[in-house]
């Protein structure tokens, strides 16, 4: 299993960095990561017997990161008014269905599939346009490699010490110890890292290994998160693309909440320049 997870990892690690030096390149990846997220989402949820509507949240899901890559923004208030219209075209879709079993849970379930998936994963486009150029590139390494530390960091502690459950009703094989882990490790990357921020920020020291501990606190709320929904679901992995690591949603689940977080946060010092 080890040899399997390190193989994955090592090609999802080499298709992100070739993907970074490239905007469409990195569109498309996101795009397939982003499908495939919420395909698993829908299909654990269509396992308890919930009337989704997969494919529609799909096709909204897709329109998501490519609005936000081609900048495509009408009014001041889009993004609120694309919910209010995604929360129509859910419902429009609920008035074409014979019956009315389980309305509110299949469209509130829908919405917050796109939402937990698309949304929070296109924050990595944002996050790559709030610098120009390589600038931009480095934010997103920066998180990228921030967050996944983190993830191994929680692998590698909590397997070797691991002695004390985090939260087993959750995720019984997480740790107290894997946990201070995912911390240290975060931290550590950042520090490394540092230089791919941009230069003009001045961010101090002090607050690059702060910005670490809260990427790596936030990175494992969301593991859990996703944890807590396979839990609902009675699956282990929310699927098998990746030999060693489970699905998508397994890959990425940390990202989800990092990428917002960090994106407002740089995006609150570059405020302060202007």
């Amino acid at each position: 299993m080890n040899r399997e997870r390190l193989i994955s990892s090592s090609l999802m690690i080499g298709l992100v960095s070739l993907a970074l030096l490239h905007a469409y390149s990195f569109l498309a990846l996101l795009l397939i990561l982003t499908i495939g997220g919420l395909y698993e989402f829908f299909y654990l949820i269509h396992k308890k017997g919930i009337p989704i509507y997969s494919y529609t949240g799909i096709a909204i899901g897709v329109m998501i990161p490519l609005t936000t890559f081609m900048r495509f923004q009408p009014t001041k208030g889009w993004e609120l008014l694309f919910i209010v219209l995604v929360l129509l075209a859910i419902f429009f879709m609920q008035f074409l269905r014979r019956e009315n079993t389980n309305a509110i849970i299949g469209i509130s379930t829908t919405l917050f599939g796109v939402l937990y998936v698309s949304w929070l994963f296109s924050f990595l486009i944002k996050i790559r346009y709030l610098a120009d150029g390589m600038e931009g590139v480095g934010l997103v390494a920066f998180i990228l490699v921030v967050t996944k530390c983190g993830d191994i960091g929680a692998l590698m502690v909590g397997s070797m010490w691991g002695r004390h459950p985090l939260l087993p009703r959750v995720s019984p094989h997480k740790t107290i110890e894997g946990s201070i882990g995912s911390f240290l490790f975060s931290m550590t990357a950042a520090f490394v890292c540092r230089n791919w921020l941009p230069a003009v920020l001045h961010i101090p020291l002090w607050q690059v290994g702060l910005a670490g501990l809260c990427i790596g606190g936030i990175g494992q709320i969301g593991d859990m998160s996703e944890s807590l929904i396979k839990r609902d679901c009675n699956v282990k992995d929310s699927g098998k693309m990746f030999r060693g690591l489970g699905g998508i949603l397994d890959t990425i689940d940390s990202l989800l909440f990092t990428a917002p977080t960090f994106y407002f946060y740089i995006a609150a010092l570059m405020d302060k320049l202007r």
